[in-house]
């Protein structure tokens, strides 16, 4: 009488396993591959806000428009006084005390200091930022924000303009965003 089996034998279940090894390290990888991007993404977009940010700010006080032009690590102003408009607020300030509220302002929150992990530091912001604020005398604004992104990849300064350029480091991992306006007073 023949012998008849029945079942899975132990090299099919191995094999098995192996495939299925295979494709949930496949899908693993697709995940880091997400989440990086999704973070280089997020990046990108509290880039963008903070340079429109910066933008709206000068055109509210563009008597001192001149006077936002430079560059910006996040320690350029290391204080000033609060100028910040609100219902009952009796704070009078000049318009270059708004300017420097304005900038501390700014530079605290490219660094992420308004979001606080519980062991009180930042999680917020850019990773290592450095802005910088460009005014001709036609009053055309160029704000450059650059910042460290996840990846290697090409420096996002090259190519551009000498202000570009000499906003933050160079390096393979150098992201930079560009924001042209100009300001009518």
């Amino acid at each position: 009488m023949p012998y008849k089996r029945n079942g899975f034998s132990l090299i099919e279940v191995m094999v098995s396993l192996v495939i299925l090894v295979i494709g949930l390290i496949g899908i693993f990888n697709l995940h880091l591959v997400a989440k990086k991007g999704s973070f280089e993404s997020f990046q990108q977009t509290q880039a963008s806000y903070y340079a429109n940010d910066i933008i709206n700010r000068m055109r509210i006080n563009s008597s001192q428009l001149a006077t936002y032009a430079g560059s910006y690590t996040g320690t350029t102003i290391t204080s000033a006084k609060a100028c910040d408009v609100a219902v009952g607020a009796n704070v009078t300030c000049t318009n270059i005390e708004t300017r420097n509220w304005d900038l501390y302002q700014w530079e605290r929150a490219f660094l992420g200091e308004n979001e606080k992990s519980s062991d009180n530091n930042n999680v917020g912001g850019l990773d290592s930022p450095t802005a910088c604020i460009n005014i001709d005398a036609n009053n055309n604004v160029m704000v450059v924000i650059t910042w460290k992104g996840v990846r290697s990849s090409s420096d996002g300064a090259s190519g551009q303009s000498s202000v570009v350029k000499g906003c933050g480091t160079s390096s393979d991992r150098r992201r930079a965003l560009v924001v042209n306006t100009a300001i009518l007073r």
